[in-house]
């Protein structure tokens, strides 16, 4: 049992140094993946897009029916031969400033980039207003001790001493 065991291993230790030959051959042959320009550049306008029926999702990540129909049509006007912007422009006549996933700072989406510091900055005043008029009230004085509440306390220094 002995013999068969030791022979066992020459053979499978040439057969994985043979597999591994095989995969280093094999990715030493392989073509590169050549990547189409048209593609990068759909894909580039595509992520500034939102598509209209998902939830802030880039057109270039949604596998909804109508993204991959505003890929196609990215595609078709960048053969024809317009620019970004045109490109851009077109979305942005059909559905509005809300297609762009950065809304622009003027017209009706300065208030979605003014909103956010109008709201912080009105709770930062109310917080001052709050803790300033917290802290110029006085303290109450504490309540006077009564009798016997003075003998409990007596009692117990007595019986910590002990």
């Amino acid at each position: 049992m002995n013999r068969s065991v030791s022979h066992f291993y020459p053979r499978l230790s040439a057969f994985i140094c043979g597999f591994a030959v095989l995969f280093l051959f094999a990715s030493a042959i392989a073509d590169q993946v050549a990547e189409d320009p048209l593609e990068r550049q759909m894909l580039d306008i595509a992520k500034d897009l939102r598509c209209a029926v998902c939830q802030n999702q880039p057109i270039s990540e949604s596998n909804a029916d109508l993204a991959r129909d505003m890929r196609e049509v990215i595609r078709e006007q960048l053969k024809a031969g317009k620019s970004r912007a045109e490109i851009v422009r077109y979305f942005v006549d059909r559905y509005g400033n809300y297609v762009l996933m950065k809304p622009p700072y003027e017209g009706t989406g300065a208030p979605l980039w003014a909103l956010p510091l109008a709201i912080f900055l009105v709770l930062a005043a109310s917080a001052w207003v709050f803790l300033k008029r917290r802290l110029r009230a006085p303290m109450p004085p504490p309540p006077e001790l009564t009798e016997q509440d003075r003998a409990r306390v007596r009692e117990a220094r007595r019986q910590e001493a002990e």
